[in-house]
């Protein structure tokens, strides 16, 4: 997994509204929280929470996008669905995951595979990873990240 301080990896994929290229974004924070897979109960609870602050993420100069490797076209469904307002991204060949170090081995009734561990990362306006949550516990994650950037953290 990437370090904090570290500068962020390079980060360029399609999303549900178009393409979104990290470096554009310098100048703002920008929030990338990873998730398993749209459209299911945490991860919806997890979106869902980040949307309902969205207005209070851009009065902190923050843009906040969710990464799974759903392709663009499921990440519109589920914002239409849920009337979700932060950016969704689609990581479908995995190159997003790797370079954070969330694609990981994961273990589920004694069966092991490969999946996306939920972790959520603070990209500074100068690009470096100023916090990272490598497990994230869902209720009142979104709360916290947004208390830690409107302090400037």
């Amino acid at each position: 997994m990437v370090e904090t301080g570290q500068t962020a990896p390079a980060l360029s994929l399609m999303t549900d509204q178009g393409h979104f290229t990290l470096s554009e974004h310098l100048g703002k924070n920008v929030i990338i929280f990873f998730f398993p897979k749209a459209d299911t109960s945490g991860c919806t609870k997890e979106a869902m929470a980040f949307s309902a602050l969205q207005a209070e993420f851009e009065a902190a100069n923050t843009l906040v996008i969710g990464i799974s490797k759903d392709s663009a076209e499921k990440q519109a469904k589920f914002r239409d669905k849920y009337g979700l307002t932060c950016l969704l991204g689609a990581d479908t060949e995995g190159t997003a995951c790797e370079a954070f170090g969330v694609w990981v081995e994961k273990s589920m009734y004694g069966r092991k595979y490969m999946g996306i561990q939920r972790a959520t990362f603070i990209i500074n306006a100068d690009g470096r990873i100023g916090r990272i949550w490598p497990k994230v516990k869902i209720p009142g994650h979104a709360e916290e990240v947004l208390e830690l950037v409107q302090a400037g953290g």
